[in-house]
């Protein structure tokens, strides 16, 4: 006879080749950086599991963290409510981008969540759409049109100038705090807050009415706009990496530079560089019939 919990947790490492031969993965993986479980097996996991590796002289993982429940519309899933939402739901109705930006922005590990459909596409349609996806779709158009489908040249920066790109680039420093902690959710926020700054700018600098009164200044507008587009979208990458990446693409940004050590100074755009035609990257949703799907 075994106990449950010791055939059970085993699975962590026997599934990585552990006791197996080939151990490359066991070795690669283990220990975890970060063990995720839910909260109602907290004890297993944070008192069980790691005597037993320490019982056989294994690392144990380096961080345990319990999340919360998850429940719809404020009720658990359950097939005799027929509320239980799939992965394939999920897929289906907002896209992988979408799925995994409403459940980290809106489900704040560590807490329990409630998934409203509304609440999903109101923030996939605010935040990815109107936010990131409108962003890099007006700035990109402008450049298109206006700087010969390149890289704008960039003249001397203004304050406002100077402000928005230093945000950018504190990006990776003011995002590891909330990895570490496990807060997704204010990673978002810390990004999304200058793309929010960004769309904020474009709309005060007007570089529609620039390409008349100072085509100079049209083009360093220009320019910040896509150096941040660059660096907001690789730190977008963990969640949305399908559209951030189609971004980084339409600025021909090498998959080498595509890292957070990259969202800096050093690795800004070079102005000149050629550009594809923009492409839209998240569209809308319709709330009547993704609910409708849902």
């Amino acid at each position: 006879m075994m106990y449950v919990w010791i055939d059970a947790l085993t699975n962590y490492i026997t599934s990585l080749g552990y006791g197996r031969g080939d151990e490359s993965l066991f070795k690669k993986f283990w220990p975890a950086d970060c063990h995720v479980v839910g909260k109602e097996i907290t004890r297993f996991h944070a008192i069980y599991w790691p005597a037993f590796m320490m019982s056989v002289g294994l690392p144990c993982p380096k961080k345990i963290y319990a999340n919360g429940w998850w429940v719809v519309e404020g009720e658990k899933m359950s097939k005799s409510l027929g509320n239980v939402i799939t992965p394939e739901t999920l897929l289906n109705t907002y896209g992988s981008d979408g799925s995994r930006y409403a459940l980290m922005s809106l489900l704040p590990f560590g807490n329990d969540g409630n998934f409203v459909h509304e609440n999903a596409i109101n923030r996939i349609n605010g935040d990815l759409a109107n936010g990131i996806g409108n962003l890099a779709q007006r700035s990109l158009s402008m450049i298109a049109k206006n700087c010969d489908a390149k890289i704008p040249e960039k003249g001397d920066f203004t304050a406002d100038d100077t402000d928005l790109l230093n945000k950018a680039y504190a990006l990776p420093q003011l995002c590891e705090v909330h990895i570490d902690d496990i807060h997704v959710h204010k990673y978002l926020e810390t990004v999304w807050g200058v793309i929010a700054d960004a769309n904020a700018y474009i709309d005060t600098q007007a570089p529609w009415k620039l390409k008349k009164e100072d085509p100079t200044r049209m083009e360093t507008v220009l320019y910040v706009l896509a150096e941040v587009i660059r660096c907001t979208a690789i730190m977008a990458q963990p969640i949305v990496p399908t559209g951030a990446n189609k971004i980084l693409d339409q600025l021909t940004i090498p998959m080498d530079a595509r890292g957070f050590d990259s969202v800096t100074e050093q690795g800004a755009l070079t102005s000149g560089t050629s550009i594809p035609a923009p492409q839209g990257v998240f569209p809308r949703l319709d709330i009547v019939k993704e609910e409708a799907a849902a």
